[in-house]
């Protein structure tokens, strides 16, 4: 669309917005390329932001804007909003055009995450150098953004703003990683932190000159890195005067950082690290658990005001999606790839010559240690103990794993050895297991408290169990572990004596005057101040292979043998399941099971995934005494006892119940009981028989018939038939076999816990012709009246014959199943 040349900027707008809702996207997206080309900056000034709310949806998620969450790879609209949005594409050109001029746009404080929030409305600097120069004292709520940061707010705010039910598109939902969204994060992090190379210049740098940059860094201040107390850190953002010997790289740095700073803070920043420690004392989380308590118990009742005593000052409600989670996973694996292409002579240079290295190798060696872990320890620590116990969690999981496995990201080939076994971990990854000890350790003990309350059955979740073993099993991973803990549990006047020790022996060139400390020092008080400064001063460290902990793992251990046990259980019904539901089976005189609710494909289904668990769980048993030095003596005795309690029956016990008037009521054990798939309630109908409803093995129409028939003759005959099964002598024992007595009906409702009132109720014999009513039997009958047609029998003579035979049959059971009973009680 050619653009008239002396068009005003509110006209452009209003043509922009009439056409909006009216062309197609790849239109628009071409009009708005030649607009961008030929329109100045003054004038593109005045749309940028309402550009930017039509694509990525407004801040309160009523707007859905282009749905970049839901955009799937098979769409057509994908790959025109993946190229329009792209690094080199014409938004971006936009964005950088806009910059060359410094123009200004407002951010609302409201709409960034919790703590930052909370940190600025009350007057406070937040810690995080990208907020030191976008505050406007006084407050007036906004951030003033250039508009690199107003584009990357927005685009990070997209993924975490509401959304509407109404605003998702209908059958469009897919894989996350296959979303435009997703695409772009992936292809934002590739360019502006490349693991090859430097940042690709702006384009507008040939003929605008260079983009201005808000904090050019000169090469003489070294990269003090992110969320640290430094004042020459506080003083460099804040003060912004720019280097006349600025490095051109150092100017293009910065949008690296900003990208990365923006991230971090809008994904992972949702709780507060203060927060995190005072929910840490055992006060506050008894405080905490009484307030739930009270809340709960008081759902009928209205809501309290907010104040003391309703701890609401503890609540942080924000909580992740599982696409949110997966997003965090693609910047950690990413952030690890990109710190691992730092060239190794930088790695191993001393820190005078850190200064002398590019700003692109100094934020390499920095980035996850001061950008990322702090927030995302909390991050995860929040997920692991509130993400509901299901398959869902596997997104937070392969996120914490992504993250204490960088040496997956270094781009080597030999991942595995020849074997197929994992590769031994180098030890150069001995200061990254130090430096993050806490996310190894503290995560794995909420990992363990997770497993053992969930349902290890699922196949999902037992590949969870599975990941972590098989990551934790890794050769030298313990025992980096061991050390790093050692480390930690060192005394500090040990560290002040051997430390004045090296200093003053000559074989050391020890000095007083020597700034060097001992690199057994730098890894004590490295791991003592991570621990410290994420678990406060007053922590009680729980080590990851203590007494403690093996307790617990001793318990999953037996918790994933009976798991083990219950999956045999269902595979072994599964099979049998599957056999009586062949087509053979119609022909079985046996009586049909009416409390069967699976169909053969469900169970095929069933044994799949069981034969799924029983792999996973094998692993994981053998992977777990790897990982905590197990003997095996020790897991056969933990098996043994699971399956003598099984072989004891314990697998047709009830659950831990307490009775009570109205039946049983679970106890906390028969509730894990029954989440583990331990033991569990026969699940039967109890009512009256002939009102159970109508299975897909019988003729809807027939049944009701032959229920109105046998109403009719137990209303009309039901005192004789009663006294006929009161009688003690031949006639008596077929009739108690042909008519349904109370006997038998109370016999069967014995098998599972039923009231009181179910108990006394009232049974009365009487006929039931329902059995008619089944496909099986009129297939039967038909055969037989067939096969005495073939015989020249009449149809009333062939109806005498099966009456006949039916009734001896019958009869010869009765009397073999009462000689059994009288052998059986004649023994005992």
């Amino acid at each position: 669309m050619a653009a008239p040349a002396l068009q005003q900027p509110s006209y452009l707008l209003a043509n922009l917005k009439a056409d909006w809702t009216i062309k197609p996207l790849h239109q628009r997206c071409n009009e708005l390329s030649k607009i961008i080309d030929d329109f100045p900056a003054k004038e593109l000034h005045a749309i940028f932001p309402w550009l930017v709310e039509s694509v990525f949806g407004s801040l309160d998620g009523i707007l859905s804007g282009w749905n970049l969450r839901y955009l799937q790879a098979r769409m057509a609209e994908y790959n025109i909003a993946v190229d329009f949005l792209g690094p080199s594409g014409p938004m971006m050109k936009l964005v950088y055009k806009l910059q060359a001029e410094e123009y200004k746009y407002e951010f609302p404080v409201s709409y960034l995450p919790g703590p930052i929030k909370s940190s600025i409305q009350a007057g406070v600097l937040p810690d995080c150098p990208l907020f030191h120069n976008k505050i406007q004292f006084p407050m007036s709520g906004l951030l003033l953004l250039n508009p690199f940061e107003y584009y990357m707010f927005n685009f990070a705010s997209s993924l975490i703003a509401p959304k509407p039910f109404q605003n998702y598109p209908p059958g469009q939902h897919g894989s996350c990683s296959d979303s435009a969204y997703f695409v772009l994060v992936d292809t934002y992090l590739k360019y502006f932190l490349p693991t090859e190379g430097n940042v690709p210049p702006s384009p507008f740098s040939d003929t605008m000159g260079t983009v201005a940059s808000p904090a050019p860094r000169s090469p003489s201040v070294p990269y003090v890195g992110y969320g640290g107390h430094s004042t020459s850190l506080l003083k460099r953002h804040i003060t912004h005067q720019p280097s006349v010997n600025a490095d051109p790289a150092a100017q293009e740095i910065w949008r690296s950082e900003t990208l990365l700073q923006v991230f971090v803070e809008m994904w992972l920043h949702h709780y507060s690290l203060e927060m995190y420690q005072k929910l840490q004392s055992p006060q506050v989380k008894l405080a905490l658990l009484q307030y739930r308590l009270s809340m709960s118990s008081m759902l009928c009742q209205p809501p309290a005001p907010p104040g003391s005593g309703t701890l609401h000052t503890y609540q942080e409600p924000f909580t992740p999606s599982e696409e949110h989670v997966l997003v965090v996973r693609l910047l950690v694996k990413h952030l690890h790839a990109f710190s691992s292409s730092l060239k190794q002579e930088s790695i191993f240079s001393s820190p005078s010559a850190h200064s002398h290295s590019s700003p692109l190798e100094e934020l390499k060696r920095v980035v996850v240690q001061r950008f990322v872990q702090q927030k995302l320890y909390v991050f995860l620590q929040h997920c692991f103990g509130h993400w509901p116990l299901d398959a869902s969690f596997r997104a937070v999981l392969e996120t914490w794993l992504s993250y204490i496995q960088p040496w997956r990201y270094t781009g080597e080939k030999n991942n595995t050895q020849a074997d197929g076994q994992n590769r031994t971990v180098p030890d150069k990854w001995a200061s990254f297991v130090q430096e993050n000890l806490l996310v190894y350790t503290k995560l794995f003990q909420g990992f363990l408290n997770r497993a053992m309350r969930t349902d290890l059955v699922n196949a999902k979740n037992a590949l969870m169990v599975f990941r972590v073993a098989k990551v934790f099993v890794q050769p030298n991973l313990s025992e980096m572990i061991q050390k790093a803990e050692q480390l930690f549990l060192e005394p500090e006047h040990a560290i002040l004596q051997r430390q004045n020790r090296v200093f003053l022996t000559p074989s050391h060139g020890g000095s007083f005057l020597s700034s060097r400390q001992p690199m057994g020092t730098d890894s004590v008080f490295k791991v003592k101040s991570h621990v410290y400064s994420l678990e406060g001063q007053d922590c009680q460290y729980n080590l990851m292979f203590g007494p403690d902990l093996r307790k617990n793992v001793l318990k999953l251990i037996q918790i994933i043998a009976q798991a083990r046990q219950t999956a045999k259980r269902i595979s072994d019904h599964s099979t049998e399941m599957a056999a009586n539901n062949s087509f053979l089976s119609w022909f079985s005189v046996g009586s049909s099971d009416h409390n069967n609710t699976f169909n053969g494909g469900e169970m095929d289904d069933m044994g799949e995934g069981v034969k799924k668990t029983h792999e996973f769980l094998d692993k994981a048993l053998d992977y777990l005494c790897q990982i905590f030095r197990l003997n095996a003596g020790q897991l056969s005795q933990l098996i043994i006892n699971v399956a003598s309690v099984d072989d004891e029956g314990a697998s047709k016990q009830l659950p831990d119940c307490i009775p009570s008037e109205n039946g049983l009521l679970l106890t906390d054990l028969g509730r894990l009981q029954i989440i583990n798939g331990l033991r569990r309630f026969e699940i039967e109908y109890q009512g009256d028989p002939e009102l159970q409803p109508i299975r897909s093995y019988e003729n809807a129409f027939l049944v009701r018939l032959m229920f109105q028939i046998s109403s009719f003759i137990n209303a009309r005959f039901g005192d004789h038939m009663e006294a006929l099964c009161s009688r003690q002598d031949l006639l008596g024992s077929i009739g108690r076999h042909y008519l349904r007595s109370s006997l038998k009906v109370a016999e069967q409702w014995r098998k599972s816990p039923v009231t009181r009132q179910m108990r006394e109720r009232p049974q009365r014999a009487r006929l039931s012709l329902r059995v008619l009513a089944s496909y099986r039997t009129l297939l039967i009958l038909l055969l037989l009246y067939m096969l005495f047609a073939l015989l020249s029998f009449s149809v009333l003579s062939s109806t005498g014959l099966i009456l006949i035979v039916s009734f001896l049959y019958e009869l010869l059971l009765n009397f073999l199943h009462g000689k059994t009973k009288d052998s059986v009680n004649k023994d005992s």
